[in-house]
């Protein structure tokens, strides 16, 4: 027998999307994604982005060239980042060989991720875009790259996608959670309703359920966006509306863009590692090199470390000195 809450809540959606449609008809977008829009202007991101890291293919590189090169997989012919006053320099050297696509706009009164990714609004113009966040890390699982996926799920079905992975409960303080319906004949794609930035467990649990997934996971925003031009005409108005010194979040107004146009979530193939969390980097690194060319090498080379260092010993091989 139906459960008469899911029914509810499905019947609730319906009504959404149907109003929707009605008020906001489908548009037709552009959706080449010619551009990209890379946020760099948090405080920790002055430096993050600009860690050393080794990629899969044993190439000495930096977190930042690695962001640059996921966005340059899509497609994206044009870059812009979003960065802190004063540190222009320091991203370019950053950059590498790629320094030359990019376009850099200073968040010279930072409120907020939401605001930062507004001051690129003359940057993209009327076009849809692509959006990464600087201090992640990207290993795809297919031969598509991450970014690649949800581009080519944007093309196809003309409209905004983020990309999302499950995370356990305990993980939400850290992300934007999405709820939706999984599409029709699919594991990993989902329609989005609504969107809330770092819920708590009981309001996940009220408000952000999804079917199909593992008790106590929620679908957590992964920091890749392909967004419609309307996201920027919403954060203009959110940040209209804000009382002075108000940080401005995304996550609100992709919750309505949810309700104004078809939004789509995708699990994709791969895997995001954020360089800003304790040991961000470090699982950032191991992660692309057991992934890449050198994986047997490095798997003994950890070997060589837990033995060196029992998890039960205090003291090392040559004892206290």
């Amino acid at each position: 027998m139906p459960n008469p809450m899911l029914l509810r809540r499905f019947f609730k959606h319906l009504h959404r999307l149907l109003v929707s449609a009605i008020i906001h008809p489908p548009k037709t977008f552009n959706m080449s994604i010619r551009k990209a829009v890379i946020t760099a202007a948090a405080p920790d991101q002055k430096s993050l982005p600009l860690q050393s890291l080794v990629d899969r293919n044993g190439r000495d590189t930096t977190a930042l060239q690695l962001i640059i090169e996921e966005a340059v997989s899509a497609g994206a012919e044009e870059i812009c980042i979003v960065i802190c006053p004063g540190t222009e320099e320091n991203f370019v050297k950053a950059s590498g060989e790629l320094a030359g696509r990019l376009t850099f706009i200073e968040q010279d009164s930072p409120r907020g991720y939401g605001d930062a990714i507004l001051r690129a609004r003359d940057f993209v113009g009327d076009e849809s875009f692509l959006h990464l966040v600087s201090d992640h890390v990207y290993i795809s699982e297919s031969e598509k790259s991450c970014a690649r996926q949800i581009v080519e799920l944007a093309k196809r079905e003309n409209c905004a996608v983020s990309a999302v992975q499950a995370q356990r409960e305990n993980m939400l303080p850290y992300f934007g959670t999405v709820k939706g319906l999984r599409e029709a004949n699919s594991t990993d794609l989902y329609r989005i309703s609504k969107i809330i930035e770092k819920p708590t467990p009981t309001l996940a649990e009220q408000e952000l359920v999804v079917a199909g997934l593992r008790a106590s996971h929620y679908l957590c925003l992964s920091g890749m966006h392909v967004l419609t031009p309307l996201v920027m005409e919403l954060l203009e108005e959110h940040v209209a509306r804000a009382p002075a010194g108000t940080n401005i979040q995304l996550s609100p107004a992709l919750s309505e863009l949810a309700n104004r146009q078809q939004y789509l979530a995708l699990e994709i193939a791969g895997v995001r590692y954020n360089v800003g969390v304790k040991y961000g980097l470090l699982k950032s690194q191991l992660a692309l090199a057991l992934s890449g060319k050198d994986r047997d090498n490095i798997l003994s080379q950890l070997l060589e470390l837990v033995a060196l260092h029992p998890i039960s010993g205090t003291t090392s091989p040559e004892g206290d000195k």
